[in-house]
């Protein structure tokens, strides 16, 4: 988790950046850092409120998650609404697995990378 400590353990002017959860960071901890120039750059692919804030034009809306809000009023701060895997080799990756998996579960019957209901829990 990335909180007040966690903060006040790194170098200041640190450059921070999210790709995994949006609960790993303590975004209230964030602002703050933002504020105080504790954090020199902060890129979010995720946020923890993220449903509904992304994949549509919102720019006549008014954005009811005081937080993001904020996040959003730094020139230091980029979010992009978890699109990070959104690049041409991480889409070749995703196709490759794909393929792969379609054509063992045609020669086998069982996909390569298959996937439970147990897995995911």
């Amino acid at each position: 988790m990335i909180d007040r400590a966690a903060l006040a353990r790194m170098k200041r002017g640190v450059m921070l950046i999210n790709t995994g959860r949006g609960a790993l960071v303590d975004t209230a901890a964030l602002i703050e850092g933002l504020k105080s120039g504790a954090i020199g750059h902060l890129g979010l692919d995720v946020y923890e409120e993220e449903g509904g804030l992304f994949f549509e034009d919102l720019s006549n809306q008014i954005i009811r998650d005081d937080v993001f809000a904020r996040l959003l009023t730094f020139p230091n701060v980029l979010v992009t609404g978890h699109q990070a895997f959104f690049t041409a080799e991480a889409l070749a990756a995703i196709a490759a697995t794909t393929i792969e998996n379609l054509s063992a579960y045609e020669r086998q019957g069982v996909p390569r990378y298959p996937v439970s209901v147990e897995r995911l829990a």
